[in-house]
């Protein structure tokens, strides 16, 4: 053959096996049973066809085919990969205080390798990331869309913002240090510029804090600190631009600022009052309570080294929070599951459930919160937190009846992502 026609072959064949399309890898996943979290009714001898990831079909009493890759969960009870709406992915509670200034900002992108298979492995499968520093969760996200490490999908916020001295700003180290988060602005239009920015490097939601914190300096959790215009242009700006909203606010001014200025998630919610409870009933905003990492802080964070006015902070609102989280949920305030991992260890978050149910939601209520209500709020409603046809095959399974024992989920035994299988004990 002559060589121009060599290469003409060659290139031809080359083009003919790059159109081809890959062929489809098909899983099955079978078990005792699996709770359709739509229904709140379980599904007997589910066989779970996915192809590429997604769920194709969901069908009783059938069994796969022979030679076919099966995830054989004889004994347990399949539910949807759970999803935690606020987490801290670069922080580890073991270092409260000033202990976390002996170690270089790489140490935290490393821990954040850690929290997000530890995560994983606790059965959450999706993460909202609500405040990194240093970009690092951005970073940890695509190491993980790339197959490098394991660990949940991951909504990041980047950088939260907030104003100048408030919960969101550097607040630990002396004027010397001229130490200032790259979130802080003082005006509408400069936080429009913020929200700009964070997009810019990766985005996908705009936290923001509206009122003082717990684990800051020189604020209150109750405290005010940005105005509504200011929570306003925040919200517009990333409502433009297609990304939903997150803010801290525990005070009731903030909270209903938050709300009134269009924010999605209000986070904490700790000291909302009654007016706050019926506007977010009448706009549809969710709350994001994290009722349980107080068992956590209280017991162990002066041996972490947490500040005693940060103790402190959090031994006030504790109570009010958890009995504010009844008062929301019974007046029908949307509700998502929200554990604020790294105040408290990212591996143990699934201990919340049973305070959820403590303080008035019903067990598959709680489990809606972190999957149905959250996939909603996050704006991928049919595409995590269900096991259903299009839906990512996130799963996990635990041994027991989580209807009647929630607890259950405090301790999975699979976890499933994208089809693939893991976790398992």
């Amino acid at each position: 053959m002559h060589a121009s026609n060599f290469s003409a072959a060659v290139a031809i064949s080359l083009m003919s096996l790059a159109a081809a399309p890959a062929a489809a890898e098909t899983t099955y996943v079978t078990g005792d049973r699996m709770l359709d979290v739509e229904s709140g009714r379980f599904i007997a001898a589910p066989l779970i066809t996915i192809v590429d990831g997604k769920v194709v079909s969901v069908e009783p009493g059938k069994s796969a085919p022979d030679d076919a890759e099966v995830v054989d969960l004889t004994g347990m009870t399949i539910l949807p990969g759970l999803i935690d709406m606020h987490v801290h992915l670069d922080g580890r509670p073991e270092y409260g205080g000033y202990n976390s200034l002996q170690f270089t900002d790489r140490f935290w992108t490393v821990l954040g390798v850690v929290n997000a298979g530890r995560m994983l492995g606790a059965g959450f499968t999706t993460v909202r990331n609500v405040g990194a520093d240093d970009y690092n969760v951005a970073g940890i996200d695509q190491a993980i869309e790339e197959g490098w490490i394991q660990g949940p999908r991951i909504v990041n916020a980047n950088y939260a913002l907030g104003a100048t001295g408030g919960h969101c700003d550097e607040t630990y180290l002396p004027p010397s240090f001229e130490a200032k988060s790259p979130g802080v602005a003082d005006s509408p239009e400069d936080f429009r510029l913020r929200v700009r920015e964070q997009r810019k490097y990766g985005a996908e939601v705009i936290k923001v804090c509206a009122t003082g914190g717990v684990f800051s300096r020189n604020t209150e959790p109750g405290q005010q600190q940005l105005h509504e215009e200011e929570l306003r242009a925040i919200a517009e700006e990333a409502h433009f631009w297609g990304l939903k909203t997150a803010a801290h606010a525990h005070g009731a001014a903030g909270i209903k600022a938050a709300i009134r200025a269009g924010i999605d998630t209000i986070e904490h919610a700790s000291l909302v009052d009654d007016e706050g409870i019926r506007l977010a009933v009448q706009h549809g905003t969710w709350f994001s309570m994290d009722i349980y990492n107080t068992d956590y802080t209280q017991a162990t964070g002066k041996a972490n080294g947490v500040l005693e006015d940060n103790l402190r902070k959090d031994r006030e609102i504790a109570q009010i929070q958890r009995d504010n989280f009844r008062k929301a949920h019974k007046a029908g305030v949307k509700m998502v599951f929200a554990s604020d991992a790294g105040v408290m260890p990212h591996e143990d978050v699934g201990g919340q459930f049973a305070v959820m149910v403590e303080y008035g939601m019903t067990p598959i209520e709680a489990i809606r919160a972190a999957t149905l209500n959250a996939a909603e709020a996050l704006g991928q409603a049919g595409e995590v937190g269900v096991i259903k046809s299009g839906a990512w095959a996130d799963m996990i399974a635990v041994s027991g009846d989580p209807l009647a024992d929630v607890g259950e989920l405090a301790d999975v035994d699979a976890v499933i992502k994208g089809g693939e299988l893991v976790f398992t004990r």
